[in-house]
Formats: structure tokens, C-alpha cells, sequence
């Protein structure tokens, strides 16, 4: 017997979430055989962006039942069943989490339907509930509502179970009550952490270092990593006895020091890459021409007027990119279709360039916006804390480091920025790190130093 659920949650601190939707169909394999769909009043305020993403808002739940009031219904439809939701982990931990402020054990086993998909349709371009079920055909309606998702995911673990033609599968993911659920020790690391951006340190018994990463919400990541499946946070959930954070405020700033500190310390569980972070580069050369040409070449050497670029397929979103932003002809960048522009009014004609020195001009600019070749430049970004900047600096075209300032004057003065500054070494990584957060990100802003300095 299986409970499909789905809950809608308020959002909030960890642990602090009250559930305001609760959907549930009680499933024997073949016929749903019992259902209770029900408002909850979570006697506690719903998040903004949590009534903008479902519709439901605190004036609907004031007259809605309490937890209490609904906890033996959902104990009844779920006894001697195996709880299936789509990311079981949330919902089955919001799910004790109620029962535990009533003082009752909550325990069942669970069956994740993201766990199953990726093994029974490991092709699929997206694993979330939404995208996953319009992929295959699946009609949903009141997306991210109860009983909306609760029925889109009965119909794909009904898709699924057919799938296990082995029956093996099931049984594999099938969760032992507690998985999911954090032990004392996990609650009281998880609910010292940050919800910001930086990184986090996980050591072992013996004070080792085992795993480092970066992420845009602490918290809420090493949490994932106590409560996912998989061997990397199996092994992670059995050694992990301390986490420790540093913030950075700036996400440029946690990738760059991630990438560092993983080649420095070599954490136990970490993926030390001995190779290039990008895998083809986008090379600036006449070629005997008198026009700039533009070519994607794999694993070269990259020349001093190059960008680098993960694959071909992000190299030519980036042509695109600025085909659209200086008026390039697609044709004279490669890409295709063909240009519609009349030839006589084309910038960059489909045979030749017209204009070379105007088109040259635009090369000029794109490496000078997106390139660190030569360049002296701070990248100021977000701070620690209110009223603080990061600021990472650029000497000559190579990484020098990274600090924070409270003071904008001093974003002008080299000689302070210099004392303020925790050195990183530079490397070509480093620079497609940062030439990666220079084409997608528009909150770096970029200070220029006089060649004074």
C-alpha cells in the first residue's frame, strides 16, 4: 500500500515551516482506494514568495483546521502504507516536524519519485515534478498546490511502477523511516549555519577535513547533504561530526576560493580536477585577413585574445550574444541561420566585411568587456554583511585576490585595497572563473586602476 502526498509548506527558518496544504491518496497499486485533501491553518505567517508561487495566502487559512485537528486523519490513511512524494525528504521531515510539536513519533517508510525517475528514465532533461510530467505526456493542473502535484505524482509513479518491469527498483529506494530525518547531532549543525552565501567545511571524528563546497544558501545545502541518498552523502550523513562556514557575500568570490582550497587541502570526498575548467575557447586572430575572425577550437592553448567556454553549445550563446549587443552579422560570426539584413546595410556582411575597421573596433570592445588580458581592474560585488563590498583585484590580466570594504573611497586607492587584500594564486582557471562571471552576471561592477599605480 503507498500514500502519495504532496504538502505545500509556509516557508520559513529550518524547522520553523508549518505545512498550510496537505494532499494525500492512499494508493494499492492499482485503484486509489482513499484520499483526504485539506487548508491547514499553520497558525504561523506565510513567506511572500511562497503566496506568490501557490495562490494561497493567510485570509484562506484563518477558518482552515489545525494540525491538530487533522493529525489522526493523516496517521489513518497512512498506516501500513510506504509514503511516496516527489523530493520525499521535504515533505516526510515538515511531515514529523508537525507530529513531533504534537508529541507523537511520525515514522513510515518513504519512496522518493525523483530517486526512481532518475534511475527508470535517466534521459530526462529535468527530474522536477513540473517539467518531468509535461516531458511524458502527463496533464497537471493547479501546479504547486496539494493536490495538484499529489495527482501528477500518482500518475508518474503509476508510469514508474509499470517501468520496474524488474521490481527491484522499488524496493532499492524504499527509505527506512528515519531516512530523511536528521539526527540530534545533524539538527544541531544544520541550525547553526548561515542561510547566505559562502562556504562550508565538513570534518570527521578525528578533525580531518573530508568535503568542501560552495553554495548560495549554506544551510540549505548541507541539509541536502544529511538528507539526499546516494554514496557521496551516505558517506557524508556516517562521518560528517563538525561543519564550519566562512561567508563571502559574493558568489565569484566562493567559486574562486572553492576551486583553490580543494586543490590546497585535497578534502577526502572531493573531485580534485587536474584539467582545464573549460573545454573549448573562442581564439580573436586575423588569420591573413584584414578582419578580426572569430573560431571555437577544442582543448587549445589559449592565446591572450581568447575567452574560454564549457562546450560549443555555451560558445555560441555567447556569439549570439554579442552579435545582438554590438550589430554583428551572424554569418561573419559563424552562426547560423543566415543573416536577413539587406548585404549593402549588413555591419558584417555575409561575404566580407564592409567596414573592417568599425567591425574590428567591436572585437576590440567585446575582448576589452570580457576578457582579463591586460587588464587592471577591482570587480566590486556583494558584501558580508549590509553595507559591505567584496572587491576582487586584477593586476596585468592575472587574479591578485580578494577583500572587503565598508568605504567606497577606498575602491580608489590601490595602496589600501593591497593592505585589505587575502592573496589567491592565479592560474587559467581562475581567469575563466571570472571571465564566466563577467558574461553572465550584471551585479559585478568594474572599477578600472590608472597604469599608475
Amino acid at each position: 500500500m503507498y500514500a502519495i502526498l504532496d504538502i505545500e509548506s509556509t516557508g520559513g527558518q529550518f524547522n520553523e515551516e508549518g505545512i498550510m496544504e496537505i494532499a494525500v491518496y492512499r494508493y494499492n497499486g492499482h485503484e486509489v482506494v482513499d484520499r483526504f485533501i485539506s487548508l491547514i491553518n499553520p497558525e504561523r505567517e506565510i513567506q511572500p514568495f511562497v503566496s506568490k508561487l501557490t495562490g494561497i495566502n493567510n485570509k484562506m487559512l484563518r477558518s482552515a483546521p489545525k494540525f491538530h485537528e487533522v493529525a489522526k486523519r493523516i496517521i489513518e490513511i497512512t498506516q501500513d502504507a510506504v509514503v511516496v512524494a516527489h523530493n520525499a525528504q521535504f515533505d516526510y521531515r515538515i511531515l514529523r516536524t508537525e507530529f513531533r510539536r504534537l508529541g507523537y513519533d511520525f515514522q513510515r517508510k518513504t519512496l522518493c519519485t525523483v530517486d526512481l525517475s532518475k534511475q527508470l528514465l535517466p534521459e530526462a532533461e529535468s527530474h522536477s515534478l513540473g517539467k518531468l510530467v509535461r516531458s511524458l505526456g502527463i496533464p497537471i493542473s493547479d501546479r504547486h498546490r496539494a493536490n495538484g502535484d499529489a495527482i501528477a505524482t500518482l500518475k508518474l509513479f503509476e508510469l514508474l511502477l509499470g517501468k520496474d518491469v524488474k521490481k527491484t527498483i522499488v524496493s532499492e529506494v524504499i527509505r527506512e523511516a528515519e531516512h530523511g530525518e536528521l539526527s540530534p547531532n545533524q539538527l544541531k549543525m544544520v541550525s547553526s549555519l548561515p542561510a547566505k552565501t559562502g562556504l562550508y567545511y565538513m570534518y570527521d571524528k578525528d578533525g580531518n577535513l573530508i568535503f568542501l563546497g560552495k553554495t548560495k544558501d549554506i544551510q540549505k545545502r548541507v541539509n541536502q547533504h544529511f538528507t539526499n541518498v546516494g554514496q557521496l552523502a551516505r558517506k557524508l550523513q556516517k562521518e560528517t561530526k563538525k561543519v564550519t562556514h566562512e561567508l563571502t557575500g559574493s558568489e565569484v568570490v566562493a567559486v574562486l576560493k572553492e576551486y583553490l582550497e580543494v586543490k590546497k587541502n585535497k578534502p577526502r570526498y572531493n573531485t580534485i580536477s587536474k584539467k582545464k575548467l573549460f573545454s573549448h575557447a573562442i581564439n580573436f586572430s586575423e588569420n591573413g585577413t584584414p578582419q578580426v575572425q572569430l573560431e571555437i577550437v577544442k582543448n587549445a592553448q589559449r592565446l591572450v585574445s581568447s575567452l574560454g567556454f564549457n562546450g560549443i553549445p555555451s560558445a555560441k550563446v555567447f556569439l549570439k550574444k554579442i552579435s545582438e549587443e554590438y550589430e554583428l552579422c551572424p554569418n561573419a560570426l559563424g552562426l547560423s541561420p543566415a543573416c536577413k539584413t539587406p548585404e549593402n546595410q549588413c555591419q558584417g556582411s555575409c561575404i566580407e566585411v564592409q567596414n573592417v575597421r568599425a567591425y574590428n573596433e567591436k572585437m576590440e570592445t567585446v575582448l576589452m568587456k570580457y576578457s582579463l588580458a591586460g587588464k587592471n581592474w577591482v570587480l566590486v560585488d556583494k558584501g558580508r554583511k549590509l553595507g559591505e563590498r567584496s572587491f576582487i583585484l586584477i593586476k596585468n590580466g592575472r587574479l591578485e585576490g580578494f577583500g572587503y570594504t565598508e568605504l567606497n573611497h577606498q575602491m580608489n586607492n590601490i595602496h589600501i585595497l593591497e593592505s585589505l587584500l587575502t592573496p589567491m594564486s592565479s592560474d587559467e582557471n581562475t581567469t575563466f572563473i571570472i571571465e564566466s562571471y563577467l558574461r553572465k552576471k550584471n551585479s559585478l561592477k568594474i572599477l578600472e586602476l590608472t597604469p599608475a599605480f
